[in-house]
C-alpha cells in the first residue's frame, strides 16, 4: 500500500485528497487531506467514489474504431491514422468552417484541457467552436467584460469574512459553488453564521442550500431580473447606496443606471415574481445595512432568458452597497500563475455570427444551441465533421434528441472520452484519456475564482501503460492533425512551440522576471514531465508570487496564498477606464424584458436541479454515487398535483418535445413550479451502472430556439412546460 495526495478534479471545489493505492495501482481508499491549507480535510460523496470512478470497469482502455454498426478496438497508430483520413478529406473538400470543435465541462478540470484548447481550436480554424460555457457560464462573461473590459474578472463571495450572504439562485451546500471554489462550503456558511451574520437564499425551489439559510423567499423562475431591478430601485429611492467616491475605483454610468431602476418598483416585483413587495424592500434594505455583505448567483440564474441582465445586476448590487473589491464583499482572486487567458483586446461580441441563425460570437465560440442547425442545414458551410472532447452532447445540449440525430449524420466525428455513452457512440474514432490518476492536475481555471489565494499541484500518481497516450499527447496529435501536419507528426514539437510562445511573451515584458532573457535558455531551466508541466512551470516563474513548479513538489499539500486583497484596479479594461455601471448593451435588453413582461406568463415552468450524489451526465455510472435522492424523478408541488390529478407517472410536454417521467409530489418546489435533474437519459453506451436506471433526458424539452440575447445561452431554467397524467 501507498499513499498519494491530490486534488480532486470532480467539481469546482478544489478538495486536496489523500489516496490510498494497493500494490496493483488500485485507488482503495479516499479521504480529505487534513493538511491542505484550503480544504482542511473535507470530502463530499463524489470526492469519497474518486476510486470507483478512477478504477470503472467500463472505462475505455483502447482506442475504438467504428467496423459496420458497432466498434472494434485498435492501436494508436491506427486510431490517429483514421483520425487524419476522416478529417482531412472533409477540410478539403468543403472548407475549414465544415468541421467544429466542442469542448466539454470536464476538460477545464484538466491540465491538458486549458493546454490545448486554443492551440486545436486555431489549428483546425474553423468559426465553429462551441463549449460547455454556452450551457452553464457564458452570461458571466458578456456581464464581466462589459462592466469590467475583462470577462475573466468573476467577483467571488469572501465567505470567511462576510456578514450577510445574499444567494439568488445557486445550490452550494449540493453543487459545493460553482465559479466560486470554497471547499466545506457548508463549514464554511455555518461559521458565517456563528460568527452573528445572515444567509439568505432566493430559490424557486427549498433547496438544501435554502433549507440551511436564515430565510429562504421563492421567486418566480426567470423573473430575478425584475427582482434584482426593484432592490436597486429600493436603494436609490431611499438614498441607501455609498458615495461613488469612497469606492477605491471609478465608477461611470451611476445616474443613467438610476433612470433605468426608476421604472421597477417592487410592487412590479410583487406583480411577475411572486415575492412581496415589502420582501423586496427589505432584502434591499438588508444588504446596504450589513456591515459587509456579499450577492451571489449561479446556475439558477445563468441558465434562464435573461441570464446575463441579471450576472450584470449582481454586480451592480455589489458595487452600490459598498461591497465590491472589499473585504467581506465579492473579490477578485490573484492567481499562482500568470494569467494568460487575459486579453490585452477590448471585450467584444458578434466578431462573426453563426451562418443558420446569425447567432453572435462571444469569446470566439458560438452558442451551443445552434450546433444541430449548423449539422443539419444544407449549403456552403455546414458542418460535416466534429472533434468532440470531454462532452457528452446529447445529455447536456439543448434540444438533445434532435442533437444526437444530427451526430449521426455527420461524415466524420472523433472524440476523446473514456466512454461509450450517448453522444461518442455516434463518432468514428473514440481516443480515451488514461485514469484520473494517471494524469497530473493543476486547475488553471479554478484557481481564478478560490475564496482564498491558493495553489496546488498533484504529480500522476500512476505512470501510463505501454499502450495507453497521456491526454496531452492525444490533445496534442489531435492539434496536428487538425493541422495538416499529419497522425506521424511529433508532438513533442508542438510543446515546444507552445512552451516557446510563453516564454517570448515573458521576455518581452518590462520588469518579467524573464525580461531580455534568452528563450533557449529559458527552456532548458523549466521542469516538468511533459507540455503541460513545463507551461505551468513558465507560468508560475511568471507569476505575482515567484513560485516555480519544483516548489509546488515541495508542498503537495498545497500553498496558503493568504486572504482575497483589492485587486480590481489592475483588472479594469474598459476603454473609460471605469466600472460601466450601465452598459449600452445590458440597458437595451431591458427592452427585450419589457416586452416579455407585457405577455401573459406561462401556468407551469420547469427547472432544473442540483443532486449532491451527481455531477452533469458522469458520474451516473458510479455504484457508490447511486440512491441517497441521486433519482431522475419531476418534483410537483401538492396544490399542482392535485389539480391536475397526477398519479405515479405524468407525461411533460413542451414546444421542443415531451417525456414521460416519474412524478414525486414534494412542497420543496413552489406552486406553478416543476423540476427535472439534467443529466439523464442514458441509452445506447457500455455504462451498465448508468443503463440500469437511466432516467429522462430534460433536454428533449428544452428549447434550443430560446437563448439569452446577449450570451446565446441557452434557457434550462424557467421553460414553460404543459402537464398531465400518464
Amino acid at each position: 500500500m501507498r499513499t498519494a495526495l491530490r486534488t480532486c478534479p470532480i467539481c469546482d471545489a478544489v478538495c486536496g485528497l489523500r489516496l490510498t493505492l494497493d500494490d496493483a495501482d488500485r485507488v482503495v481508499d479516499v479521504r480529505g487531506d487534513t493538511e491542505d491549507p484550503f480544504s482542511r480535510g473535507h470530502l463530499c460523496p463524489k470526492g469519497a467514489s474518486l476510486g470507483a470512478l478512477d478504477g470503472d470497469p467500463d472505462r475505455l482502455t483502447r482506442p475504438l474504431v467504428r467496423e459496420g454498426d458497432g466498434f472494434r478496438e485498435a492501436s494508436w497508430e491506427e486510431a490517429f491514422r483514421r483520425v487524419e483520413e476522416g478529417l482531412a478529406p472533409v477540410l478539403a473538400e468543403h472548407g475549414r468552417d465544415a468541421a467544429a470543435v466542442y469542448f466539454g465541462n470536464p476538460t477545464f478540470h484538466t491540465m491538458a484541457g486549458f493546454v490545448y484548447r486554443q492551440p486545436l481550436t486555431q489549428a483546425l480554424g474553423s468559426r465553429n467552436t462551441y463549449s460547455a460555457s454556452t450551457i452553464d457560464q457564458m452570461p458571466k462573461h458578456v456581464a464581466t467584460g462589459h462592466l469590467f473590459g475583462d470577462p475573466f474578472a468573476f467577483a467571488v463571495p469572501d465567505l470567511d469574512r462576510t456578514d450577510h450572504l445574499l444567494v439568488i439562485g445557486a445550490n452550494p451546500l449540493e453543487s459545493h459553488g460553482s465559479l466560486c471554489a470554497a471547499p466545506d462550503f457548508r463549514g464554511r456558511l455555518t461559521a458565517l453564521r456563528r460568527r452573528g451574520g445572515r444567509l439568505v437564499v432566493v430559490d424557486p425551489r427549498r433547496t438544501r442550500t435554502a433549507r440551511f439559510a436564515d430565510e429562504h423567499v421563492a421567486v418566480r423562475p426567470g423573473t430575478d431580473v425584475v427582482l434584482l431591478l426593484a432592490m436597486l430601485h429600493v436603494l436609490f429611492a431611499e438614498g441607501r447606496t455609498v458615495d461613488p467616491d469612497s469606492l477605491g475605483f471609478p465608477v461611470a454610468g451611476l445616474d443613467r443606471l438610476r433612470e433605468v431602476v426608476a421604472a421597477f418598483p417592487p410592487t412590479l416585483a410583487e406583480r411577475h415574481c411572486g415575492v412581496a413587495a415589502e420582501v423586496v424592500a427589505r432584502l434591499a434594505r438588508d444588504l446596504a445595512a450589513a456591515r459587509t455583505a456579499a450577492v451571489y448567483t449561479r446556475i439558477g440564474t445563468s441558465t434562464a432568458e435573461f441570464g446575463t441582465p441579471v450576472q450584470w445586476l449582481v454586480d451592480v448590487l455589489n458595487t452600490v452597497t459598498g461591497n465590491m473589491d472589499r473585504p467581506g464583499g465579492v473579490m477578485f482572486t490573484r492567481t499562482a500563475a500568470l494569467e494568460v487567458f487575459r486579453s490585452p483586446e477590448p471585450f467584444t461580441t458578434g466578431r462573426w455570427r453563426s451562418r443558420v441563425r446569425g447567432l453572435p460570437e462571444v469569446l470566439g465560440e458560438l452558442p451551443v444551441a445552434t450546433l444541430a442547425d449548423e449539422m443539419t442545414t444544407p449549403g456552403e458551410g455546414r458542418v460535416r465533421a466534429l472533434v468532440c472532447v470531454g462532452g457528452n452532447l446529447v445529455l447536456s445540449a439543448p434540444g438533445g434528441p434532435r442533437l444526437g440525430e444530427a451526430l449521426a449524420g455527420l461524415d466524420f466525428m472523433v472524440a476523446v472520452d473514456p466512454y461509450l455513452n450517448e453522444t461518442t457512440r455516434h463518432a468514428h474514432v473514440i481516443l480515451p484519456p488514461p485514469r484520473i490518476v494517471q494524469s497530473a492536475h493543476y486547475d488553471f481555471l479554478m484557481q481564478i475564482v478560490t475564496v482564498r489565494n491558493y495553489t496546488r499541484f498533484s504529480p500522476r500518481a500512476v505512470p501510463l501503460g505501454p499502450d495507453q497516450r497521456s491526454e496531452a499527447e492525444i490533445l496534442a496529435r489531435l492539434t496536428l492533425i487538425a493541422a495538416g501536419a499529419g497522425a506521424a507528426a511529433d508532438p513533442a514539437a508542438l510543446d515546444e512551440q507552445i512552451v516557446g510562445h510563453v516564454l517570448a511573451a515573458g521576455a518581452s515584458i518590462p520588469g518579467s522576471p524573464f525580461e531580455g532573457r534568452d528563450v533557449e535558455r529559458l527552456a532548458a531551466e523549466l521542469d516538468g514531465e511533459d507540455g503541460p508541466e513545463r507551461f505551468l512551470d513558465a507560468l508560475l516563474r511568471l507569476g505575482p508570487y515567484g513560485l516555480s513548479l519544483a516548489r509546488l513538489r515541495e508542498h503537495p499539500h498545497g500553498l496558503d496564498l493568504g486572504p482575497l486583497e483589492p485587486r480590481l484596479k489592475e483588472l479594469l479594461a474598459t476603454p473609460s477606464g471605469r466600472v460601466e455601471l450601465a452598459p449600452d448593451a445590458l440597458v437595451a435588453d431591458l427592452d427585450r424584458l419589457r416586452d416579455r413582461l407585457a405577455a401573459p406568463p406561462p401556468e407551469l415552468l420547469l427547472v432544473g436541479r442540483r443532486q449532491l450524489r451527481s455531477n452533469n451526465s458522469w458520474l451516473h455510472n458510479t455504484p457508490g454515487l447511486r440512491g441517497g435522492g441521486n433519482r431522475c424523478t419531476l418534483h410537483v408541488h401538492p396544490d399542482d398535483a392535485a389539480r391536475l390529478g397526477l398519479g405515479e407517472r405524468a407525461r411533460l410536454r413542451s414546444a421542443a418535445g415531451e417525456l414521460v417521467v416519474p412524478v414525486e409530489v414534494t412542497d420543496a418546489v413552489m406552486p406553478g413550479v416543476v423540476s427535472l435533474p439534467h443529466g439523464w437519459g442514458h441509452a445506447g453506451g457500455r455504462q451498465a451502472v448508468a443503463l440500469d436506471d437511466p432516467g429522462q433526458n430534460a433536454n428533449a424539452v428544452t428549447d434550443a430556439t430560446v437563448l439569452d440575447a446577449l450570451s446565446g445561452t441557452a434557457v434550462f431554467n424557467g421553460v414553460p412546460v404543459e402537464l398531465a397524467p400518464a
